[in-house]
Parts: structure tokens; sequence; C-alpha cells
């Protein structure tokens, strides 16, 4: 049994469409909280974290947009991970996912205090990993994996407490990467597991070998769960659809494994737009997901109506 501790994180500045800040909502009307119970877990939601106001930050790259407001939710959600971790798994309710530079920022604080080394499994469509400096778009959810690593360039920004060793990185289900990403990719040794090695491999293999490597080192795994992890016809409630994502089936089976891992310590759920969603589609299969990582098994799936 674990202790869920569910936080809302309704950030919207990241990115430029509106509706990511119906996120954490959306999930607790999808019944999160209830599967989780379900499950023999115990829950907890402390509501919906609120940050202080921005101090009109700026930086070079004229580009970058809502930069004091991201600081401010990157610091509030800092604050907020770092105990949440003392007390239980911090399920983290987005919310775009520059959410994921205080969480990580967060986890990582309290993986220092506690010794042991920080994992990161991003489920993604997209590497993240844009500096304030390389980003075209201006959008600061296309950077947390960058700052997460310990890449420069990320002043104003509250140096990030331990950067994640890059071998303790992997880029799951990855398939729309920029130039500067990519260029800035091939200098690391992080793990990209991008759609061609997911087809060519399997879903099983390449997660086994990254969840052995956290095993022996008994690292703590931090998981990001983006919605433009799967495939739009499945979840089309996000604002940054790639085609080409995973399966119900493969989803579900990389969220089976991680559970049966043991390893998972931490998790946020990104992206997630209700205003674009059908009749609450989206929400209810990530929140399927959600169970899946949890101890849910393929023989225990209701029937559902649509």
């Amino acid at each position: 049994m674990t202790h869920c501790i569910l936080i809302g994180c309704p950030v919207d500045e990241g990115q430029r469409r509106a509706g990511c800040l119906m996120g954490p909502a959306a999930y607790r009307v999808a019944g999160l909280a209830d599967t989780l119970s379900e499950l023999g877990h115990t829950v907890e939601d402390r509501g919906d974290v609120i940050p202080a106001e921005g101090r009109d930050q700026t930086c070079a790259n004229p580009a970058v947009h809502h930069l004091p407001e991201v600081i401010a939710w990157t610091e509030a959600l800092s604050a907020v991970a770092t105990t949440a971790m003392t007390d239980g798994m911090p399920i983290f309710m987005g919310g775009d996912h520059s959410l994921s530079l205080g969480t990580v920022s967060g986890v990582a604080s309290h993986a220092r205090a506690a010794g042991r080394p920080l994992f990161v499994i991003w489920l993604d469509a997209h590497s993240d990993f844009h500096t304030m400096q390389s980003t075209t778009s201006g959008n600061l959810h296309g950077t947390p994996m960058a700052y997460a690593a310990g890449r420069a360039g990320f002043e104003p920004f509250p140096p990030f407490p331990e950067p994640v060793p890059a071998e303790n990185i992997c880029m799951f289900g990855i398939r729309s990467v920029d130039p500067a990403e990519h260029a800035a990719l091939k200098e690391t040794r992080i793990t990209v597991n991008d759609m061609r090695v997911l087809d060519e491999q399997g879903i099983a293999a390449p997660l086994r070998a990254f969840l052995d490597r956290v095993r022996a080192q008994n690292g703590l795994l931090h998981v990001s769960l983006d919605v433009d992890f799967l495939d739009p016809s499945i979840a089309p409630a996000v604002g940054t659809t790639v085609p080409g994502g995973t399966t119900f089936r493969e989803a579900h089976l990389v969220c089976e494994l991680l559970h049966e891992s043991g390893l998972m310590t931490s998790l946020d759920l990104v992206e997630l737009n209700p205003f674009l969603d059908d009749r609450g589609r989206t929400a209810k299969l990530m929140v399927d997901l959600v169970g899946s990582l949890m101890g849910r098994k393929v023989f225990d799936r209701p029937t559902r109506s649509y």
C-alpha cells in the first residue's frame, strides 16, 4: 500500500494554448482518488498549489514569455514536492509540462538529502531539452529536462539543486525533437528510446534495461507522463499532438512494467487540456493509466460505455 499525495498544479503559462490550468479539476472529476483507493492505497488531496506573484525577471531571448510566472511556479512546486516526498508518493496533476521545472527540482532536493540517486523517465513525444536561449517558440514547457540535466542558460531560475546525471535519464516514446535539442542530446549519455527504437525492440526490453539500472543503484524514480506520449487518436486533449504515439495497450504495458518494478517514487501527469477533450475521454484514459502504474492488471479493467 502506498500513501498517494495528490497535488494540483494548474500551470498554464509554459505554452500558449489556454486550458491546461483545468487539468487538476479534470483528474478529480475523472475519479483519480477513487481509482487509487480501490487499489488499496491511501489518498490525501492537498489541493492546488498557489504560487507567489512573479518578480519581473527577464532573459535575453525575446521569444520567451511568462518567465516571471513560470519561475514563481518552479519555486512553489519545488518546495511542495520536497515536503511531499517525505510523506508519501506525490502525484502532481497538471498543468503544462513546465510544472516539471519545479517538481523534478523538489524531488532532486529530497533525493540529495536522502543520499540516493535520482532517475527520471520522460514519457513524452518531445525531449523538452531546450534552454531559454535555444527555444524559438519561447514556450518554457519545452525546457524542464534540460534544466534537470544541468544545462547552462537558465538564469534567473534558481539553480537546480543537483543535476540529474545523463545516464540516469530515459526519454521514452520520443518522436518530435527540434534540431537544437537533437544536437544537444547527441553530446550527452541520455537514453533516448524514440518510437523507432520501440518499433524495432518492443516496449519491454528497453524499459526493463533502464529499470535495472535504477534498481542496481537503489535510485528514486520520477515518472513524468505527458498526454502526448499517447497517440492523439486515443488522447485528443493535448495542444501538442504528434501522430504515431503509443497505443492503448503499449501505454498500459509501460505502466504495468513500472508498477511491477516497485521503483516509482513520484509522478507527473502533464499537458491535459480538458478544453480539447471529448467528453472526458483523455482524462479517463490518463486515470486508467495511473491505475496501471499503481497495480491494476489488464484483466481487471471495467467495460467502458464508449
